[in-house]
């Protein structure tokens, strides 16, 4: 499948896919060839309906994942096969909505105060304060901090869209007193080797660390931090003086 995952991949870099996306589409048309033990040209309608009911009834994968597998496999058919794609047969599946858990401004405060690493908390008032994506603050800049008119300057957030969030006092306190502390040079929070930046899944772990110290039996997660109830949120901002946005 090298000539064809090439042309896949391709194509989606015409269309200014993610890397991330990118990789994670070859990787599901690869599985689905790799199923049947056939190039993915060979197969077709029956092939990818019969999978995709496999990886629902047999492999239990949630409807998040077929759905990514679904989108996958259309891609690859219609975009780089150039063939047609029968939604009526190949149907995405229904995902249920469910309400997100939310934290109560006195547990997101708990949360800050069991990270006693200056960095670690200094990611996650950021997150908090300014209502980012753990990508976006992933991907900060020293140069995104706008002290002079108190925001945050989000490059290419989601949409590939560039933003403006608000930057509260306290949370510019504490990023001026990490920066003295750590000195970054280009990314506000590299990684390990100092010139990267730090990654999506190091930060979810910082949270996860800070919860599990708190004894919060919610599910938290940094999505989950950055949208509290906002009712809540108005009381903790007059109580602890932290400014929001909320997109």
């Amino acid at each position: 499948m090298s000539e064809l995952r090439e042309k896949m991949k391709m194509d989606m870099e015409l269309r200014g896919y993610s890397p991330r996306t990118i990789v994670g589409y070859i990787r599901q048309v690869s599985n689905f060839a790799k199923f049947y033990n056939k190039s993915p040209k060979y197969l077709g309608e029956k092939e990818i309906r019969d999978y995709l009911h496999y990886c629902i009834m047999e492999k239990k994968l949630s409807e998040v994942t077929v759905n990514f597998i679904n989108a996958s496999l259309k891609f690859f058919y219609t975009k780089t096969l150039n063939r047609y794609w029968n939604i009526n047969k190949i149907a995405r599946i229904k995902v249920p909505k469910k309400l997100p858990s939310i934290l109560s401004p006195e547990e997101v405060k708990s949360i800050f105060d069991v990270t006693e690493n200056l960095k670690h908390k200094a990611i996650l008032m950021t997150v908090y304060s300014a209502g980012l994506r753990v990508s976006e603050v992933c991907n900060l800049k020293i140069t995104d901090i706008d002290s002079k008119n108190m925001q945050i300057l989000i490059r290419q957030g989601k949409g590939k869209k560039d933003r403006y969030s608000l930057l509260s006092e306290v949370n510019l306190k504490i990023l001026r007193e990490y920066w003295i502390r750590y000195h970054p040079t280009e990314y506000l929070f590299p990684g390990n080797g100092r010139t990267d930046a730090i990654t999506p899944r190091t930060v979810q772990r910082i949270l996860e660390k800070s919860v599990k110290k708190t004894g919060i039996t919610k599910h938290a997660s940094v999505h989950t931090l950055r949208y509290p109830n906002l009712y809540k949120i108005q009381t903790f901002l007059n109580k602890y003086l932290i400014l929001l946005d909320w997109d």
